[in-house]
């Protein structure tokens, strides 16, 4: 009786109370200063103290989860400070390189890919890349949710590395703002400040279903001018070689899939010119392997390793 008193006082010790309340207000209150209040603010602050509170389960299981939570953290910070306040945004002269490398001609034209599946768009292929589309956040988090319950070490590494990726391609985005094929469609080659967010193509997926659910999250975009990589064609290729690499069998193939659908939509939809995609594969290998080449010649491996440890309830929570 007296032990399990212990264990109990020890799991909610006042260190670890003081902590997470100063994370949240902490959290909350940056928020506020840099972004403004939004009720997802407090959503994310309730799952995170319920799941640290609940039981050690679920507090290994929310700490494992972090690393995606500061990277969503980090992605909304980026519309306090838009890329094009820091670099010139490339409109024109990507369009321009996009119609030379991959111009198909039609009708006497030539159009960039974009502009090709937008007047040959058909209503199968809406609703295909919709929900090609929509596999870019469920598809990643149910792989790391597998990962996590099934290797804690694999699970930290694919988690880091998705990370690692993203702010990868978050240097590029402040080095190279770049316009999406949608805006030019839009606004043509003149600058706008401050333009809000666009469903694209999507909007026909939205329309088929009568339905607002692109629009809702397009309206949240931290920063129209981040086409360039695409991140959406960065995460599948993440999944696919820890798809690989962990020897998954036929759902590989379901990895595959995912992965041309997403690159096939970025482009139909017109949020991502060819060279936005081919760009975010880059990213993605070489985020792949510079990873493995942190792990192997630094000390990150101990990170990895204390971070396994803590998830892996072998070090005290």
């Amino acid at each position: 009786m007296q032990q399990e008193l212990l264990l109990k006082n020890n799991f909610y010790n006042i260190r670890n109370i003081y902590l997470t309340v100063a994370i949240s207000v902490g959290y909350l209150l940056l928020s506020i200063l840099l972004v403004g209040f939004k009720t997802d603010q407090l959503v994310l602050i309730f799952i995170f103290n319920t799941l640290f509170f609940i039981s050690k389960g679920t507090r290994r299981f929310i700490l494992g989860f972090s690393i995606f939570i500061v990277y969503w953290i980090l992605f909304d910070y980026m519309k306090a400070f838009p890329n094009y306040l820091f670099n010139q945004v490339h409109i024109e002269d990507l369009y321009t390189l996009e119609k030379e490398l991959f111009g198909i001609h039609y009708h006497g034209l030539i159009l960039t890919p974009n502009e090709y599946w937008k007047i040959n768009s058909t209503a199968f292929l809406d609703v295909l890349t919709g929900f090609f589309y929509l596999m870019w956040v469920p598809v990643p988090l149910a792989f790391a949710t597998y990962l996590f319950f099934k290797n804690k070490e694999q699970f930290v590494q694919f988690s880091l590395t998705f990370v690692w990726v993203n702010l990868l391609g978050f240097v590029v985005y402040y080095a190279f703002p770049a316009a999406p094929p949608w805006y030019v469609q839009e606004h043509g080659f003149e600058f706008i400040a401050k333009t809000a967010g666009n469903t694209a193509g999507l909007a026909r997926f939205d329309h088929y279903f009568g339905i607002t659910l692109f629009h809702g999250i397009y309206s949240k975009g931290s920063n129209v001018f981040a086409a360039m990589p695409s991140l959406h064609s960065s995460y599948p290729v993440i999944v696919v070689y820890y798809g690989l690499k962990n020897r998954l069998g036929k759902i590989n193939i379901f990895f595959f899939t995912v992965m041309f659908g997403i690159w096939f939509s970025a482009v139909y939809t017109s949020h991502h010119y060819m060279l936005d995609v081919l760009a975010g594969i880059t990213c993605a290998f070489l985020g792949i392997v510079s990873f493995r080449w942190l792990m192997r010649y630094t000390g990150f491996k101990r990170l990895i390793t204390g971070l396994i440890r803590a998830i892996d309830g072998k070090a005290q929570l």
